[in-house]
């Protein structure tokens, strides 16, 4: 069991807590096609509690590796830009036709390219271990729980708000705004 503490391990504790993340990811995706949204955000909101302890353990027992950043991102990937979206999709957008369909589709590709494009510039400007004052743009976290603040007042709002809204956030996550690292 020596490997769950090795910084080198690529199974060390703090990668197999994102590995936790990933799962609560793709289970979320499943209860999403089953229109099992309740379930799905419990899944979310799970992966993103395993976000915050994963950097946390990898930061106090000195568990920063390479591996692990990129597994990182692809975990905030899945969890904070694809999970969101499709939530948004089947459950704001399913029902469009014609014209609004092909605008949202558009919306929400474009959603997914900004906050890819947002984790690729910050994997590139990483170093392990090293955990900055402040993010520019919003992190790919934040841009998640906008996305399900957005989901909650669709009712309100209608299905252009919410896309006026996703467009918004989506180009906030590749912004020049600085955002405190808690």
């Amino acid at each position: 069991m020596q490997f769950l503490w090795r910084s080198t391990s690529h199974f060390n504790l703090a990668n197999l807590i994102t590995m936790a993340n990933i799962t609560c990811g793709l289970l979320a995706t499943y209860f999403i096609t089953q229109e099992k949204f309740i379930i799905a955000a419990i899944l979310a909101w799970m992966g993103g509690a395993f976000d915050i302890l994963d950097g946390k353990i990898a930061r106090k027992y000195g568990l920063s590796n390479e591996f692990g950043i990129q597994l990182d991102s692809f975990a905030d990937f899945l969890s904070f830009v694809l999970v969101p979206t499709f939530f948004i999709f089947q459950g704001v957008f399913t029902h469009l036709t014609g014209i609004p369909l092909i605008v949202t589709s558009i919306a929400s590709i474009y959603y997914v390219i900004s906050g890819l494009r947002r984790l690729i510039q910050f994997n590139i400007n990483a170093d392990a271990g090293e955990v900055a004052k402040y993010f520019t743009g919003i992190p790919t976290p934040l841009g998640a729980i906008l996305l399900w603040l957005v989901w909650l007042g669709s009712g309100f709002i209608g299905w252009m708000g919410v896309l006026a809204l996703m467009v918004i956030i989506g180009a906030l996550l590749n912004s020049k705004i600085k955002i405190p690292h808690l």
